[in-house]
């Protein structure tokens, strides 16, 4: 029998107006507008679904409580037959959209404030806060694993920030740096000590003194170059090139990667010794799907920031329902920068309506198949984020697909779309579809869905 998590929690993430967390542990818990977990919506009954703990499926389930306006997981209708939930399950409620979480990793009460750098409520943001207040205050280098456009430079600033270094914090992409100058550009180099060398340079080492210097895709440093690195992060001094001398050094080394650790190192791209001294904290920024809760939440802050930097003032468009379930269930696979490319298009396409599925643009792959059933949460790693653990394989692999239900006629579609009145909803419990299929048919087909 599997072991029973601690608890499991589900959050309101729409509409935000009602965002709420419900912890969910022992006895069953019923959500509606007179439940267990109260959501007051039009959309939501009174008692419209509940998540217990089946210990023979060893897993937390949800069912419909036979509700007026119905549920869904991950974007299949859900009945009567209880389903089980994986950890960033979305839950569709009426017109009201959650995500669940489990288990709840473990978290210190003093950083469960979210920062500028590090916003979000969801559990694995709260654990990697944590982690990095641990952290924080060590001089010990630190390793950041993480998707491309997860935030890693996000946390190496936070680092910095919380570390009380008075000097600066100095990040350079190591992709960028051609390998005949990297060593230069690195640990400086004397005048005339290659050709070119007209005058003298400090080096981002020297410049980070007193500071941070974040070393972004280390994995890309020619691996002769990590035997350099090594030696000056142990003895805290560089030796210029064509210089004579070495030279002190006061800088904590923040490391950053998008690859897993133990690849990189199979393929010779990181020395383990490097990664042995580079990790003697090691962070895991969790991918966007692994922090569904706060995805909406980072839409607002992004065009926030955006506005901030002086685009021209427009306000984010209102979402449907529709929508957000849709944007829940991606696989983001450049996680932020993805999500700032969205916030841009569809504040300049949709400024004066809501958002529709229809409205989303093309590069926005939503025709392929969710994580349903993926466990997507790196909050086991991060929670243990002050050992060299390598995050969940789920974190990188690839999708699982669940089968699917036959594909109606023409005939069978328009049969069902008229006698069902157009409802979207409805034809969607209907044909157990996802929403945004139905919208397909409804265009492939010609006919129009009921406003």
């Amino acid at each position: 029998m599997t072991a029973r998590p601690r608890a499991g929690r589900l959050s309101i993430v729409f509409p935000r107006a009602l965002a709420a967390s419900f912890t969910i542990d022992d006895a069953p818990f019923v959500i509606g507008r007179r439940g267990d977990g109260q959501v007051r919506h039009p959309t939501v009954s009174r008692a419209h679904l509940a998540i217990a703990w089946n210990a023979d499926a060893g897993a937390f389930q949800a069912r419909d409580l036979d509700s007026h306006n119905g549920s869904a997981l991950d974007g299949v209708p859900l009945g009567a037959d209880p389903r089980a939930l994986a950890d960033g399950s979305v839950l569709r409620i009426g017109d009201v959209v959650a995500v669940w979480e489990c288990p709840i990793a473990e978290t210190e009460q003093d950083c469960l404030e979210a920062s500028e750098a590090i916003p979000g409520r969801a559990a694995s943001v709260q654990a990697l806060r944590a982690a990095i207040r641990r952290a924080a205050g060590d001089r010990a280098p630190v390793f950041i694993v993480g998707e491309t456009g997860a935030g890693k430079e996000r946390v190496a600033r936070e680092l910095h920030r919380l570390s009380g270094r008075t000097g600066p914090l100095v990040s350079i992409n190591c992709a960028a740096l051609s390998p005949a100058l990297v060593e230069s550009a690195l640990f400086g180099h004397t005048r005339g000590a290659f050709t070119g060398a007209l005058d003298a340079q400090r080096g981002l080492f020297r410049e980070a003194h007193g500071g941070s210097l974040l070393l972004d895709e280390i994995g890309e440093l020619p691996t002769a170059l990590q035997a350099k690195l090594l030696r000056a992060i142990q003895e805290r001094e560089v030796h210029p090139v064509g210089g004579a001398d070495t030279v002190p050094v006061d800088v904590r080394v923040i490391a950053a990667t998008h690859r897993r650790p133990a690849d990189a190192i199979a393929a010779g791209l990181l020395r383990e010794d490097l990664y042995a001294r580079l990790s003697l904290w090691e962070l895991h920024v969790p991918a966007l799907r692994a922090r569904r809760v706060d995805l909406y939440d980072w839409l607002v802050h992004l065009h926030a920031a955006w506005q901030r930097s002086g685009a021209p003032p427009c306000a984010l468009p209102p979402l449907s329902v529709d929508t957000v379930e849709l944007l829940l269930l991606q696989r983001w696979p450049l996680n932020l920068r993805s999500l700032e490319r969205l916030v841009r298009e569809l504040t300049t396409r949709c400024a004066d309506r809501q958002v529709d599925p229809c409205d989303l643009p093309d590069w926005l792959d939503t025709t392929a198949p969710t994580a349903r059933g993926e466990l997507t949460s790196s909050a086991p790693a991060l929670a243990a984020a002050s050992s060299p653990t390598i995050p969940p394989p789920s974190i990188f692999d690839p999708p699982i697909a669940a089968p699917r239900p036959p594909l109606p006629s023409r005939d069978e579609f328009i049969a069902a779309f008229e006698q069902l009145g157009g409802s979207v909803r409805a034809l969607a419990r209907h044909f157990g579809r996802e929403r945004r299929q139905i919208y397909r048919w409804i265009e492939a087909h010609g006919v129009r869905a009921r406003a």
